[in-house]
């Protein structure tokens, strides 16, 4: 009879990163009252459960769901195998999230194919561990934050989630659009920066926004332009110069089609601040 690893400290959030080597395994027949998450960072990991067993290589995430078998370790042929792992305990509108494709029951698995995304949950997965470990006043809470951005993360290239997946050619014009929306930017260059021809860019945009890149960067600039009209007293030259547009008058023009009101006007409907 196999013996039962003990369980971590109870809390919200038990974290570490460890570089499992020989042939250490963990045994926990009735798993935990809280989540376990592990991301494989090198090596391969070995999951048992009752119909067999699966191996996680580096860039997966494993979750196992409460109460769930824990039968982990390094896969005998492997050296060594370098994870971080969590036990935690998920704020109530985390569960959405934790709704992964099933390797086996109490089980999920998620493979997390693109580097940049990858490298954004390691991150923040080890300032959730540092966090969680630093002499803090309120450290658990900071930790929770951490872990909450990896698993939004986790969400974004869910297969099972709601929403469909953005193409990562197409999530990298959203971020480059969405954080540089002030500058000039043109589909070509945009296409070539995402690594795709830009007839390909613009149908794949296309079918997973809704919109064009060109309407999207639009979108962008006219919330911020409302936001600024709204909160601010900076002239309407200045508004349109800081949200991507070198003639007032054609960001007037633009502005009025998307919105039904001149930037004037729309100013006036809010009354934020006395002029």
């Amino acid at each position: 009879m196999r013996k039962n690893t003990a369980s971590p400290q109870s809390g919200k959030l038990t974290t570490g990163e460890f570089h499992m080597k020989h042939r250490y395994t963990i045994w926990r027949e009735r798993g935990t009252a809280d989540w376990l998450l592990i991301y494989t960072i090198r090596g391969r990991g070995r999951f048992g459960f009752a119909e067999g067993e699966f191996f996680a290589q580096p860039g997966d995430m494993v979750l196992l769901r409460p109460h769930t078998l824990h039968d982990y370790g390094l896969e005998k042929s492997k050296r060594q195998w370098d994870l971080i792992w969590t036990h935690f305990i998920p704020r109530p509108e985390w569960h959405d999230w934790l709704k992964w494709p099933e390797a086996a029951r109490g089980v999920m698995r998620l493979s997390i194919a693109d580097r940049e995304i990858r490298e954004r949950v390691l991150r923040r997965f080890r300032d959730a561990n540092r966090l969680a470990h630093g002499p803090f006043p309120r450290s658990e809470a900071l930790a929770m934050n951490a872990l909450e951005e990896v698993l939004l993360w986790c969400d974004a290239v869910n297969p099972s989630a709601r929403e469909r997946p953005l193409d990562t050619r197409v999530r990298r014009a959203v971020e480059f659009l969405s954080s540089n929306f002030a500058d000039e930017t043109n589909a070509a260059s945009l296409a070539r920066r995402c690594g795709i021809s830009q007839s390909r860019l613009a149908c794949l945009f296309r079918e997973q926004v809704g919109k064009t890149p060109q309407q999207f960067l639009e979108d962008r600039r006219m919330m911020r332009a409302r936001q600024l009209l709204e909160r601010t007293q900076s002239t309407i030259a200045e508004i349109a110069e800081q949200v991507g547009f070198k003639n007032p008058f054609y960001f007037t023009l633009r502005f009025k089609r998307q919105t039904g009101h001149s930037p004037r006007d729309y100013r006036a409907k809010f009354m934020i601040y006395d002029r």
